[in-house]
């Protein structure tokens, strides 16, 4: 038995903490998305207050259809058309998200030290370990190199976001539902 923060003393269980971290993972890619739409509203109200037109938007695809778009065409041979592209790409982040939490969710189980820092910690190797290496390994965007600090901090910030859900959500679960 271990104890993790509030979390009652409990034995591990690999498929709570796989259910619980899941969970956690696909909520906090939810909570992500807000996050990120209201950090870049308040983006355009300070730069339209500074009085600059420009915004940081690409016209590139999001990493997320990118991906949607190699898997449904490696395994399915199908083209996405446009209108397909928003949901395979939310297709793509949802199981991302989820996936990542369900690892953290097992892994917590076993060794509760990683649920240090209240889930941020995880959030950062989230991010360094697929936003900064797989996806430009992958040709999914462009090197890390090629963008801006502040897409960094963005994204950094994003999954601090991410972390935190997925641990307090995941927590939660564990100490009442799954117990």
């Amino acid at each position: 038995m271990y104890s993790s923060g509030n979390i009652t003393n409990h034995e591990p269980s690999v498929w709570k903490g796989v259910v619980a971290g899941a969970i956690g993972g696909v909520v906090a890619s939810w909570v992500m998305e807000e996050f990120q739409s209201a950090w870049m509203k308040v983006a355009r109200n300070v730069q339209s207050q500074n009085g600059s037109n420009e915004t940081e938007k690409s016209n590139e695809e999001p990493a997320t259809v990118k991906a949607a778009e190699k898997v449904s065409e490696t395994l399915f041979h199908h083209h996405l058309e446009n209108y397909e592209k928003g949901w395979a790409g939310n297709a793509v982040h949802y199981t991302t998200g989820g996936t990542s939490g369900a690892v953290y969710g097992l892994v917590a189980e076993f060794a509760p030290a990683v649920t240090a820092g209240a889930g941020v910690p995880f959030g950062t190797a989230v991010w360094l370990g697929i936003d900064e290496a797989a996806v430009p390994l992958l040709g999914l965007a462009k090197g890390p190199t090629e963008y801006p600090v502040s897409t960094h901090v963005y994204a950094l910030a994003s999954h601090f976001v991410y972390g935190l859900t997925t641990e307090v959500v995941r927590r939660a679960l564990r100490s009442t539902v799954l117990r």
